[in-house]
């Protein structure tokens, strides 16, 4: 089992907030922190001191630690040309001596392509389909160029440079789509994840994903499957209340059957539950980056309620 902090800050947030986190996490042992990809604050609220762009940040993270994991959960095809992003990626990696995940996705918030001026096609999966760019120019020898012909991209005898330092830097696919979506993970992904859903909608997707994988003769077992779930921990009921109302919510409107709500000790209980479903790494979603005693208390006293 692994554990993550998963942040979004363009809810509000700067560069230092997130540096403070990833600490909290790499000093108290988790295994990965990991941030959205967004530009525009979703819903009411004050999203100064402004947008952080993702991949920029995590280049800065990946000097300023030693040990986690660090990736986007997720990037948006929408904006993310995928060549590019190739580069971008490959180049944390080399930055973090080899720690760094991608995870990408289809986009969904027009809002914020609205905003900042991006195309917001109507369909966008048959991008996110060819998302094999990224993958093929790192699995190229990089003395060799690396050419694609595909419905919205073409590239012709690109340098499959820089290479990652990993040999195959991993890649997450997640959502709830019932059909693409799962054919998609089993063929190019290391991860497949899911989010903000019920139990047993987690264990629905994880069925028709493992199921994906034998379609194609892949081991499902080499898949790794997770869940990211909004948290909220609290050593007792004042704590936890006065957090949901930091985050605009009320305890029972946070408590919706699907989040992690509770004590150390019920977290604790719900991650057992998602570990019997065959989850192998929960993203702990933590919603308001002013609060770092939040995160270390999640390293300092969840973690080592935990299995490993």
């Amino acid at each position: 089992m692994e554990y993550c902090l998963f942040t979004e800050p363009q809810q509000g947030s700067s560069y230092d907030d997130q540096l403070a986190f990833a600490r909290s996490a790499e000093e108290h042992g988790l295994d990965g922190f990991f941030r959205s990809d967004h530009y525009l604050r979703m819903g009411e609220g004050d999203p100064r001191p402004g947008p952080t762009d993702a991949w920029t940040t995590l280049a800065g993270l990946a000097r300023e630690t030693s040990r986690i994991r660090l990736g986007t959960l997720v990037s948006s095809v929408t904006y993310r040309v995928p060549a590019i992003l190739a580069i971008q990626v490959a180049q944390v990696d080399a930055m973090s001596g080899g720690r760094a995940e991608l995870g990408l996705g289809t986009g969904w918030f027009e809002r914020e392509h609205l905003a900042y001026g991006i195309p917001f096609p109507a369909k966008r999966f048959d991008l996110l389909e060819e998302l094999q760019i990224v993958t093929g120019l790192w699995s190229t020898p990089d003395a060799e160029t690396y050419s694609f012909h595909g419905q919205h991209y073409r590239l012709d005898e690109a340098p499959a440079l820089p290479q990652p330092v990993q040999s195959t830097v991993p890649v997450i696919v997640g959502g709830a789509g019932p059909r693409r979506t799962p054919a998609l993970a089993a063929r190019y992904a290391a991860e497949f994840n899911i989010g903000f859903v019920t139990e047993d909608v987690v264990a629905e997707k994880f069925a028709v994903v493992r199921a994906a994988c034998e379609a194609i003769d892949r081991d499902p077992a080499t898949l790794k499957l997770s869940v990211a779930l909004p948290t909220i921990v609290g050593s007792d009921d004042a704590e936890i209340h006065r957090r949901a109302a930091a985050i605009g919510q009320s305890r029972a409107e946070f408590d919706n059957g699907a989040n992690i709500v509770g004590t150390p000790e019920q977290v604790a209980e719900k991650v057992e539950s998602l570990r019997a479903l065959g989850v192998e790494r929960v993203y702990f979603q933590l919603l308001d980056l002013r609060d770092l005693d939040h995160a270390d208390q999640i390293g300092a006293e969840v973690l080592p309620l935990l299995p490993r």
